[in-house]
């Protein structure tokens, strides 16, 4: 039989059998199958599937997994392509650039672990979908017979996230590119405070665009640092106009501090902000409606120290969690981020330090030392 790329071969059915059986009585294998929670399967050397776990069965909508035995990935996936040439899955000219195919043909070739992604086009009742599956094969020899085992994991989510997220970085970019170039020309052919306050928004905006481009990926090196000196009335006075009529700050009072030190630090502004912004939110979100924060500004022998207070503890439980990516309190989805980017931003790549004390009797502050 004609073949694009893997072996056309399959098992007869009685050796069929005595693979799967070979498999089932084996306790390894059955405690294996058994006990990964993931999507698990055992393929022959002709890529035949003899055993499955019930995490894939779940996925494929199959109760009985005798329908599954002898078949190819492929085919139990409902890929399109699986009945291209009449030898099935793995033969067709789509096969040399599936990751599945890859990943089985190459462990059994170099009889090593190889893990590569499968993007699969599939259709199910005659309703196509698109899986983008990781599938990693493990060679293994049974009684003198060379098996795979096959780790499944669908990252479609992941994967379509991904590829939206890039999407929108490159395309907000270059519309923020536009905005400051038009902003700038508004300011240097028809200046006025309207005009400043325009460009200084829109630099804004493309500065938090990049931090959120930044901190979706968790590293320091996508962000291109803007270093200049800021005092620290400077800083207070922007961090005010930001909670003037912010959301959190409905019916609680931030005391914001008379005076600050005669001092600047060199600062990238828009990251020291969303430090601040975040320590301040924080606060508020700790305090109960008519109850205050404070925030204060400190130096000493080589920082300027800010300085947010509320009046509530910290669990004992979840202090040394405070700062872990994705833990939170709160039970919405997608929080969590806040006091991690905090120490983040704040020490990465600012070069500071992020620290907070706790009790029940002096309250919660939060503390971000900028070097002078």
């Amino acid at each position: 039989m004609e073949t694009f790329f893997a072996t056309p071969e399959t098992q007869d059915r009685q050796e069929l059998a005595i693979e799967i059986a070979l498999v089932n009585d084996n306790p390894v294998m059955s405690g294996l199958l058994n006990s990964v929670s993931g999507m698990l399967a055992v393929v022959n050397e002709h890529r035949q599937i003899i055993a499955i776990n019930d995490s894939f069965l779940k996925m494929l909508g199959i109760k009985n997994p005798q329908k599954a035995m002898g078949l190819r990935l492929g085919e139990v996936l409902e890929c399109v392509h699986a009945d291209d040439k009449p030898a099935g899955c793995g033969t067709t000219q789509y096969c040399s650039t599936c990751g599945a195919a890859v990943s089985m043909v190459a462990s059994l070739g170099k009889n090593r672990p190889v893990e590569k992604i499968c993007a699969l086009s599939a259709s199910k009742d005659e309703v196509p979908f698109d899986l983008s599956l990781l599938v990693r094969s493990h060679p293994i020899d049974i009684n003198q017979r060379r098996l795979l085992l096959l780790f499944i994991q669908d990252i479609t989510l992941q994967q379509n996230r991904s590829a939206l997220e890039r999407t929108f970085f490159h395309d907000i970019n270059n519309l923020l590119g536009v905005l400051v170039g038009a902003s700038e020309l508004l300011v240097d052919e028809q200046p006025s405070d309207l005009a400043d306050s325009i460009y200084q928004v829109s630099l804004r905006l493309k500065n938090e665009v990049a931090i959120q481009r930044c901190l979706s990926k968790s590293d320091s090196t996508n962000y291109q640092t803007m270093w200049h000196p800021f005092s620290a009335r400077q800083i207070i006075d922007e961090l005010k106009t930001f909670f003037y009529s912010h959301p959190a700050a409905g019916n609680k009072h931030i005391s914001f501090p008379d005076t600050v030190p005669d001092h600047s630090v060199r600062t990238d502004n828009s990251l020291l902000q969303r430090v601040l912004n975040n320590m301040v939110i924080n606060a508020l979100e700790a305090t109960s409606e008519g109850g205050t924060i404070k925030i204060r500004v400190k130096q000493d022998d080589s920082n300027l120290c800010f300085h947010v207070w509320n009046k509530q503890m910290i669990d004992p439980k979840i202090q040394s969690r405070v700062f872990q990516r994705n833990f939170s309190t709160k039970e919405q989805s997608g929080r969590g981020l806040g006091t991690f980017s905090m120490k983040f931003f704040g020490e990465n790549i600012l070069g500071g330090k992020v620290a907070f004390t706790t009790s029940k009797s002096a309250g919660t502050t939060f503390t971000y030392s900028a070097p002078l």
